[in-house]
C-alpha cells in the first residue's frame, strides 16, 4: 500500500511510518519544514514538504493521488493558541478530507481526541482545542466518498507501548502509549471493516490485532 500521512513529523507518526515501512508498505509524511525530513528517512517515509495551513484542497490532492490510504495525524500541539486550533486540528483536517476525495483516496483514518465535540463549552484552550477537533471529524463523517475512521486515543504517554489496548466505541477515561496507538492506527489502515466507526482508545488488556478484528465485526 501507499500511505499519506499528514503531520508526519508528529511523535505517533514517526512511530507509525516506521511500522508500516518495516511491513513494507510505501510511505509519504507531509511536513512543514524541510529540515524535518531526514527524521522521516530515518523512519522509512518518504517527506513531502507542504504546509497544510496556507494549501489549496488542489496542491494537497496532487500529494495524495496515487495513494491507497491518508492518515491525518497533524496537530497544533500543547504549546499552541486558540488560533491555530481552528487552523490545523479543524482546518487542515477538513482540507485534507477534501483533497482525498478530489484524489480518489477513499480509506481515511484520522488521529482525533477523546471528548471531541463540537458543542463542546468552555473558553480554555484546550475546550477550543475540543470544539476543533469535533468539528472536524463531523466533516470527515459526511464525506460519502471516504471509507474512514475516527480515531479518539486517551491521555497520550511516551511509555513503551504494550500491545495491549481497550479499543471500543466507548471505553471511559484512560492513558495509552504513543507507540500503541501508532500500532492500532497500523492495523486500522489495513483493515477496512472498520470504515464509518468512530472509537476511543486506552490501554487495557485485548492485543491489539485482536481488539481491531473484534471492532471490525470478525
Amino acid at each position: 500500500m501507499r500511505i499519506v500521512i499528514a503531520g508526519g513529523h508528529g511523535q505517533i507518526a514517526l512511530r507509525l511510518e516506521r511500522l508500516l515501512a518495516a511491513r513494507g508498505d510505501e510511505v509519504a509524511g507531509i511536513i512543514r519544514r524541510a529540515e524535518q525530513g531526514e527524521d522521516l528517512r530515518a523512519a522509512g517515509a518518504e517527506p513531502i514538504v507542504l504546509d497544510l495551513e496556507s494549501a489549496s484542497v488542489a496542491e494537497v490532492a496532487e500529494r495524495l493521488r496515487g495513494a491507497d490510504a491518508a492518515v491525518f495525524a497533524a496537530g497544533a500541539g500543547p504549546g499552541s493558541g486558540t488560533a491555530r486550533k481552528d487552523t490545523v486540528d479543524k482546518g487542515a483536517a477538513v482540507l485534507f478530507a477534501d483533497a482525498a476525495v478530489r484524489a480518489g483516496v477513499r480509506r481515511h483514518v484520522v488521529v482525533s481526541s477523546m471528548g471531541a465535540d463540537a458543542a463542546h463549552r468552555g473558553d480554555e484552550v484546550f475546550d477550543v482545542y475540543l470544539r476543533a477537533k469535533g468539528a472536524a471529524d463531523d466533516h470527515v463523517r459526511a464525506q460519502r466518498d471516504l471509507d474512514w475512521t475516527i480515531l479518539r486515543p486517551g491521555s497520550l504517554t511516551d511509555e513503551p507501548g504494550t500491545g495491549q489496548v481497550r479499543l471500543e466505541a466507548r471505553t471511559g477515561r484512560g492513558a495509552v502509549p504513543r507507540a500503541d496507538v501508532a500500532t492500532v492506527l497500523a492495523e486500522l489502515v489495513d483493515t477496512p471493516a472498520t470504515a464509518g466507526l468512530t472509537l476511543e482508545l486506552v490501554g487495557g488488556s485485548t492485543p491489539v490485532s485482536v481488539a481491531v478484528k473484534s471492532v471490525a465485526g470478525n
